[in-house]
């Protein structure tokens, strides 16, 4: 996007215009003791020279490694069209209109998106996007304990087999607001929620349950006892899904009895690439009955007076555009660019496309899987099914195995042992349709030589019986 600055003869004319003499009285109002003489610890500016060598060796220093971690970002394809048509000067904007009378090309988009989105998820309605994943469940909550009138409680259950990161950020928005986030265990065994400990809630006044499919290890939950389980007990069920697996899982719409009731997640697999950490962008989908609890904007389809058809800016719920005491959030951040970059990816995989990728990345990953546990003392740790993640445990520090095929040129998976200490020395590897054979083999090779050298056992690899 071009940088157009203003001369100073044009600032001049227009403080002349406005009927002051300096920038500065603009912001006069403004209390002496609140404003900054300096920014310190903000670089000298640089030239346009700078900057684009400094860009240039932090990309190189990204380097191009095989990449093994998931963990809530994921290395897929994304094809070159993507990113050309998003990057146009029509579409490049990293933000939503306000206003009604908004491009229509952008309402259509945001449409188009919302369309997409609830065809994956089977809900019945989706907004223009979150500002990503962790927040958008955080809305979920915040939706969730507004909309079920049933419970008085604000008790919202919130499995171990949830995102780390995710739960830390809900914790960190809710908390202030009376709250309660219930820690639900994990089977050791299996890697899913445990259904006994569960059940030990069956009859208290729960708000939601929050169901992840899959879970942060991989695993896939028996997401139709758990939402039949939420509606049994007068719970509102809270999905976190991922939308690629969507592709050939059940999606949320249609689990139990009566489908889930609210659908969110990161958007991050469908178009966003891995650049350094973000942007990414979160979803948000719902049972109708919970419409009006939604944060964001929802774009509907309509007709002007000639008959044509137009899109519009039909629900507003922010406070923004409403009465501050009337809005629904605060925080409901969208990423325009991001939603386009996904919905531009979805239209041209198609479901079909989308479902190759799913199968792709789901036979990778047991391929790895299946090559790595002919390692000696590498093990899979829990027995439930899979999608494209799965958790090992290694017979030597972790650390220092990821930190050895770093060195190798190999991102070899995200090390569990900060957040879930109890499993050991265990990591969660993934492998996406991008993973040659060559990858895969590399990597257990390369593992097989590290874990030799840091456990100090012989670890050759042993063949399939």
């Amino acid at each position: 996007m071009p940088f157009i600055p203003h001369t100073e003869a044009e600032i001049e004319s227009m403080l002349e215009t406005i009927g002051v003499s300096s920038i500065d009285d603009l912001f006069d109002e403004v209390p002496a003791n609140l404003r900054c003489s300096d920014l310190p610890g903000i670089p000298e500016a640089m030239s346009e020279l700078q900057i684009s060598q400094m860009m240039e060796r932090r990309a190189r220093e990204d380097g191009q490694a095989s990449c093994f971690i998931g963990a809530g970002a994921y290395d897929h394809h994304i094809p070159a069209a993507v990113w050309a048509i998003t990057t146009r000067g029509e579409f490049y904007s990293a933000y939503t209109p306000y206003q009604a009378e908004a491009s229509q090309g952008t309402l259509q988009l945001l449409y188009e998106f919302q369309s997409m989105m609830t065809a994956l998820t089977a809900m019945d309605d989706s907004n223009a996007s979150l500002y990503d994943g962790a927040s958008a469940l955080a809305e979920a909550v915040l939706m969730a304990v507004r909309g079920n009138r049933k419970s008085k409680s604000k008790r919202v259950l919130v499995p171990r087999t949830v995102h780390p990161a995710y739960r830390r950020v809900v914790y960190n928005i809710v908390k202030n607001q009376e709250i309660e986030l219930v820690d639900l265990p994990y089977d050791r065994d299996k890697g899913c929620i445990d259904m006994a400990a569960l059940e030990g809630f069956a009859g208290e006044d729960i708000t939601a349950l929050v169901i992840p499919q899959p879970n942060f290890f991989g695993v896939l939950e028996d997401v139709d006892a758990l939402t039949d389980w939420a509606h049994a007990n007068h719970a509102l069920a809270i999905t976190v899904v991922n939308p690629v697996a969507l592709s050939i899982l059940t999606p949320p719409g249609e689990w139990g009895q009566k489908g889930a009731d609210i659908a969110c997640g990161e958007g991050q697999p469908l178009g966003a690439p891995l650049s350094s950490g973000g942007p990414y962008f979160g979803f948000l989908c719902c049972a109708q009955a919970l419409v009006r609890q939604m944060p964001g904007r929802i774009i509907g389809r309509t007709v002007d007076l000639d008959g044509k058809p137009g899109f519009a800016l039909t629900l507003q719920a922010r406070e923004q555009h409403i009465r501050r005491s009337k809005a629904t959030s605060n925080i409901c951040t969208n990423q325009g660019l991001l939603v386009t970059a996904a919905t531009i990816h979805m239209a041209l995989l198609g479901s079909e496309g989308l479902e190759r990728v799913a199968a792709a990345s789901h036979q990778n990953t047991r391929k790895l899987c299946d090559l790595l546990q002919r390692i000696n003392g590498v093990e899979v740790i829990f027995s439930n099914p899979y999608f494209h993640e799965v958790a090992l445990r290694l017979p030597a520090p972790v650390k220092d195995v990821l930190r050895s095929l770093a060195a190798h040129n190999v991102l070899g998976g995200f090390d569990l042992g900060e957040d879930y200490p109890e499993l050991g020395e265990a990591v969660l590897v993934c492998a996406t349709e991008k993973r040659t054979d060559e990858e895969i083999e590399g990597f257990a090779a390369k593992l097989e030589r590290i874990i030799s050298l840091q456990g100090g056992v012989t670890c050759k690899l042993v063949p399939k019986e």
